[in-house]
């Protein structure tokens, strides 16, 4: 899987600079909110956060830390897809709804043993995605992705029912981040 080509596309979709008042992040550049620019030593104006600088962050603290690339060694869309799914609501989320269709898919711990609700990948999410996987065969990836939109479509619509100024992006959120 080449990360850089993705991140690319994610860069392209995310577009430049964006200062909404109803969003929470504050003002964006490429995606990357402000207080995570500053967080990881960039200083300057958000309008003019260099593409470089978004990308690495991207790298670094999207698929590298939360271990996206094992997950690419056994499922490339899948892990597209938790990479995407992170930089809209946090590695930790992606990583959770991965880990709670995976319990939830394991019948009733006959596949493989249940794995603790959150935490980026270790060597039991790791484990159970393989022995998933090695069940259910090619297809399951391809459930593996329904089951993690379907809890990313969940939480937007729950989002916008307990902060009516997030109305304004669920349309967005559904139409351009899950599926």
């Amino acid at each position: 899987m080449d990360v850089t080509a993705l991140i690319d596309a994610l860069i392209d979709r995310e577009g430049g600079y964006v200062a909404n008042p109803a969003d929470r992040g504050g003002p964006t550049r490429f995606g990357i909110t402000q207080a995570t620019a500053r967080a990881n030593g960039y200083a300057g104006d958000m309008a003019v956060l260099p593409r470089a600088v978004a990308a690495a962050i991207y790298q670094r603290l999207y698929w590298a830390k939360p271990g996206l690339d094992r997950i690419a060694a056994l499922a490339p869309k899948l892990a597209a897809e938790l990479f995407d799914t992170g930089v809209n609501m946090g590695p930790e989320t992606a990583l959770g709804f991965l880990r709670r269709a995976l319990n939830a898919l394991n019948r009733g711990a006959r596949d493989y043993a249940d794995i603790p609700a959150s935490g980026l990948v270790d060597t039991a999410l790791f484990g159970a995605l393989a022995a998933f996987l090695k069940t259910r065969g090619p297809a399951g990836e391809t459930v593996l992705i329904r089951a993690v939109d379907a809890l990313q479509g969940a939480r937007y619509v729950a989002l916008a029912e307990a902060r009516p100024a997030d109305e304004a992006f669920l349309y967005g959120w559904l139409a351009n981040r899950v599926g």
